[in-house]
């Protein structure tokens, strides 16, 4: 697909210019893969090439009113849905809803084409659709209206039903090489070229997490920040350990802010879009749509601001897959491999804390920081969370 802006991703966009030149797309496509790899990015290319005016081995071209309607997020026959709330849920939504959802989909694919060809939806985080938005989704996967296509975009296709994966063709993504990276965050023309190569190591695979560092210097510096918190904790006892990972939450919240441009991201929060006009979310949302119902507020964020229990669980998945790619690097640098490095800015501390440390009470760390993030998905406790975490960091020998 010539016109495709899906780069490093071979065998996926291979599978995708089938089913568009030989207009034979399956009416539910699941796109699997790590966060920021492409997903959305390739589910659009297809939606472009769906809906283009162009002939079928040109699309999709880029260049005429349909391609140009996609990639301004205009096109009145591609409907888009994303995680909204406090909960970060793809909802089941409907009229009474406060947040967009499945059912608000479901009606405008019920509606006739707009423009006459191809309809297109895309679930982005699918996986994050709850059990009631997925089994309101069922019917329409394994009986959609003719000339639709659904596609889902999930991180873990293990949280989705079996029958809701049953009923896709499944095209998976993998992580993309740090040259890639690169050549993405060049066409963007967002970084200077030693900027570039930075980036493309410390997205670790995915153009998507490269792209937002790009857009936000201030992120570059704060990542780096925590890290250097992380190591210097390698030289702590636990009660400064449990202090320091507490505050460490509200510079994790700006690194999410950052990245994210000061808002959610969230195509499903907002309001839901019924043949050319816009209804806006305010109503009182129906049972079991709010996500995150009840949800408390801690009050300790550093400035005084309650802080969202949604905003605190995001900040703990930051902090847990930096504290990840520490206990990484601190690995390599020890078995030899400096050069290999998320951040190379940091290689003189990590050399110095690498020769401090059990290598094999790095290697725990990583077994258990993997399980964190698994448990982190669940109604864990993220400070409890944090806090063993905190305990279970090696220690330097001399601060043993």
């Amino acid at each position: 697909m010539d016109g495709a802006r899906t780069r490093g991703q071979t065998a996926a966009l291979d599978a995708i210019a089938a089913m568009i030149r030989g207009q034979t797309a399956p009416h539910a496509i699941l796109l699997v893969g790590p966060d920021g790899v492409g997903k959305t990015t390739l589910a659009l290319d297809l939606a472009a090439g769906l809906l283009c005016e162009a002939d079928p081995q040109r699309r999709p071209c880029r260049s005429c009113r349909a391609c140009r309607m996609v990639e301004h997020d205009g096109h009145p026959d591609l409907h888009r849905l994303g995680p909204a709330g406090p909960g970060r849920q793809v909802v089941i939504g409907g009229p009474e809803a406060r947040y967009r959802g499945v059912r608000d989909v479901i009606a405008e694919l019920a509606l006739m084409p707009v423009e006459g060809r191809a309809r297109v939806a895309i679930v982005e985080g699918a996986e994050r659709m709850n059990e009631d938005a997925q089994s309101a989704l069922l019917k329409t996967l394994e009986e959609p209206p003719t000339g639709v296509v659904i596609v889902l975009c999930a991180d873990q296709e293990t949280r989705l039903l079996p029958t809701v994966r049953s009923r896709c063709a499944r095209i998976r993504l993998g992580l993309v090489g740090s040259r890639d990276i690169e050549a993405i965050v060049a066409d963007h023309d967002l970084a200077d070229p030693p900027l570039a190569a930075r980036l493309g190591r410390l997205a670790a695979g995915r153009p998507g997490l490269a792209l937002a560092y790009a857009r936000a210097p201030e992120a570059v510096l704060i990542r780096a920040e925590l890290s250097r918190v992380l190591l210097d904790l390698t030289g702590t006892g636990s009660a400064a350990r449990l202090a320091a990972v507490r505050s460490a939450i509200p510079r994790a919240i700006a690194l999410a802010a950052a990245l994210t441009g000061g808002d959610d991201g969230q195509p499903g929060a907002r309001p839901t879009r019924r043949r050319g006009r816009a209804v806006p979310a305010g109503a009182a949302p129906a049972a079991g749509n709010d996500p995150e119902d009840g949800a408390t507020d801690d009050p300790d964020d550093g400035r005084g601001r309650l802080v969202p229990a949604s905003e605190r669980r995001r900040a703990a998945e930051i902090v847990v897959a930096l504290w990840a790619d520490v206990a990484r690097d601190l690995a390599l640098v020890g078995a030899g491999g400096g050069r290999s490095v998320r951040d190379p800015v940091l290689l003189e501390e990590l050399t110095a804390a690498a020769a401090a440390v059990d290598p094999e009470a790095v290697a725990r760390f990583l077994d258990r920081a993997a399980r964190g993030a698994e448990l982190l998905a669940s109604n864990v406790s993220p400070e409890l969370l944090l806090d063993s975490l905190a305990l279970a960091w090696p220690r330097r020998r001399a601060a043993a």
